[in-house]
């Protein structure tokens, strides 16, 4: 008998669970980066369920176990995890990564996530990007890097997303399997934006290299793209 699954969390059935006091991730000892990303890769979505199933290469088993039975199942089933749980995942990750202050500093979450989705688990990178028609860049997850924009006052992920990759002059070489974005990063002292609004659906037509698209003026393939 295989390992227990509970499917993600939807609709109706997602405010029942996760709604409310005690509901969500304990947080703990400076979790919050990792919680925060543990809770939008998998309370409501199945894309990084091979995460928890697959045995990739390299996988270590017992963390894949720990992080499918000790937090995605219990989020999944009572919409609330225990701080010891993500505490015993940080003890395996300070065990078999580099780094030995995943238990007790926050962290920036591409460290996390580099570390279990390469180190650990052993999957290919998600996405392939590509700078100014230099070499490509394989990576797991994008982090939003903007100057100050005065326009913005409330902006939504759309938004961030398409203006990050302009300031960078950056493209997606293919559609991803599975985008992760990391917003602009908060400090205690300076927030960049005080909200931002999710985009339910993100439409990366004018991110993607070489994609076929209309001209804005006269309708055919454009041949040229203007910033």
């Amino acid at each position: 008998e295989g390992p227990e699954s509970f499917p993600p969390l939807r609709n109706e059935a997602a405010v029942h669970v996760l709604q409310g006091r005690m509901k969500g991730i304990q947080g703990h000892c400076n979790s919050c980066y990792m919680d925060a990303a543990l809770f939008s890769l998998f309370s409501c979505t199945s894309v990084l369920d091979s995460m928890l199933f697959m045995p990739f290469p390299l996988c270590d088993r017992n963390v894949q176990g720990i992080l499918r039975d000790e937090i995605v199942n219990p989020l999944r089933r009572t919409g609330f995890v225990r701080a010891s749980s993500v505490m015993h995942l940080r003890e395996q990750l300070t065990d078999k990564g580099q780094c030995s202050s995943f238990t007790n500093a926050e962290k920036d979450p591409e460290e996390f996530l580099n570390l279990i989705m390469q180190q650990i688990l052993g999957i290919e990178p998600l996405l392939k990007l590509q700078s100014g028609g230099q070499k490509e860049q394989e990576c797991y997850c994008y982090q939003i890097f903007m100057d100050k924009q005065e326009d913005l006052v409330v902006p939504n992920v759309q938004q961030l997303v398409e203006r990050s990759f302009l300031s960078s002059d950056l493209k997606l070489v293919e559609i991803p399997s599975c985008f992760i974005i990391q917003m602009p990063r908060f400090g205690k002292e300076y927030k960049m934006f005080s909200k931002i609004i999710p985009s339910l659906e993100l439409d990366i037509t004018d991110l993607l290299l070489d994609s076929p698209r209309e001209c804005c003026l006269c309708g055919d393939v454009a041949t040229l793209e203007c910033s």
